[in-house]
């Protein structure tokens, strides 16, 4: 079933699928960390339900959904081109699927379209996080340096400004501002000097006009080194389009408060940003609230979660060697260990 929240009513191991033409990221350690917990109550993950937050072409969760036949799934994404990929890759799972077109900072809305409680109703989630792979392979969709198209990187490309907005309306300060704290970019007020001057005569319209910015603003140096120097300023425009460092700060404690007693929670990054961000957010949620100093644990002040990888994981060579779009993965996982009395 496909929900629209986002236009409501009224308003690896291989592939199982193969001529869907992607491989999933870390398929194997997903699932070593997340069946534990959909298997809790049942071999075949009977009474578990799984939300994937990023479905994209729906890779993973085929996976899962193949490898424990009791198990539902919950499936997000914004992208409706994805969404119907997906649905159409997942629909000899019938009822046992739901899918739903937002964000995944819409868990508790999905939950409920679903007909889930939005606390302690889920036991496995995953968030595969950044550009899919077919958003990347669209060269459409203006994600890909490499390639001339229009400045587009929506996400959904059904609503919200584009990257050509952002280059043609931002200031100078703002646009700076975007490709330092998104793109960690050196010489960001630079490009943003350039952007500007040149939109006086002529609007960003294509990828093309961008990359030959960057090279007139970039030190030639410096793009000698360091990887394609049109990488930085693509990802923070791309960040800053679709609000995913807001969106994934917001879906973090919805992921969390969602999960059972027992129930996990895998996050893949895959740049820096993300990966600061989901461990900003877990690191307070596994430490214990008693004084320091105490001989023993406070009642009900002992952390809620566990950190069931150490620090952050990363793809093993093999992996990389078979889907190089693992190499930059950060993976980390927590489990849910108690809950405390609401306060």
């Amino acid at each position: 079933m496909l929900v629209d929240d986002m236009n409501p009513p009224g308003d690896s191991d291989r592939d199982p699928s193969p001529e869907f033409g992607h491989v999933p990221v870390m398929l194997t350690r997903a699932d070593e960390l997340l069946g534990p917990a959909i298997t809790a109550q049942a071999d075949d993950g009977t009474g578990a339900v799984m939300i994937d937050a990023t479905l994209g072409l729906g890779g993973h969760s085929e996976h899962f959904l193949r490898t424990y036949p009791g198990l539902r799934l919950i499936g997000l994404d914004r992208d409706p081109a994805a969404l119907e990929i997906a649905g159409s890759r997942l629909e000899p799972f019938g009822d046992r699927v739901t899918l739903v077109h937002t964000r995944y900072d819409g868990i508790a809305d999905a939950l409920e379209i679903a007909g889930y409680d939005q606390i302690e109703s889920v036991h496995a989630i995953l968030f595969d996080l950044g550009v899919s792979s077919m958003q990347l392979d669209e060269a459409d969709r203006g994600f890909a340096y490499s390639v001339d198209a229009p400045l587009d990187m929506r996400m959904d490309p059904t609503r919200g400004q584009t990257a050509a907005d952002i280059l043609n309306t931002y200031s100078h300060g703002e646009l700076a501002r975007v490709l330092s704290t998104y793109g960690e970019e050196r010489f960001a007020g630079r490009i943003a000097s350039e952007v500007v001057r040149r939109r006086k005569t002529e609007p960003f319209t294509t990828s093309a006009q961008l990359v030959e910015v960057l090279y007139a603003s970039i030190p030639a140096a410096t793009r000698r080194t360091g990887g394609h120097p049109a990488k930085r300023t693509f990802q923070a425009l791309r960040v800053e389009v679709n609000g995913e460092l807001d969106s994934l700060r917001d879906a973090i404690p919805a992921a969390l408060d969602a999960l059972t007693v027992g129930g996990r929670v895998v996050f893949m990054s895959y740049q820096s940003l993300e990966d600061r961000l989901v461990k900003q957010e877990l690191t307070p949620r596994t430490r214990s609230r008693s004084p320091e100093g105490l001989p023993v644990e406070l009642p009900g002040m002992g952390p809620e979660f566990a950190m069931r990888t150490r620090g952050a994981e990363q793809a093993s060579e093999q992996e990389i060697e078979e889907n190089p779009r693992s190499a930059p993965v950060r993976l980390r996982c927590v489990e849910r260990i108690s809950r405390r009395a609401t306060e």
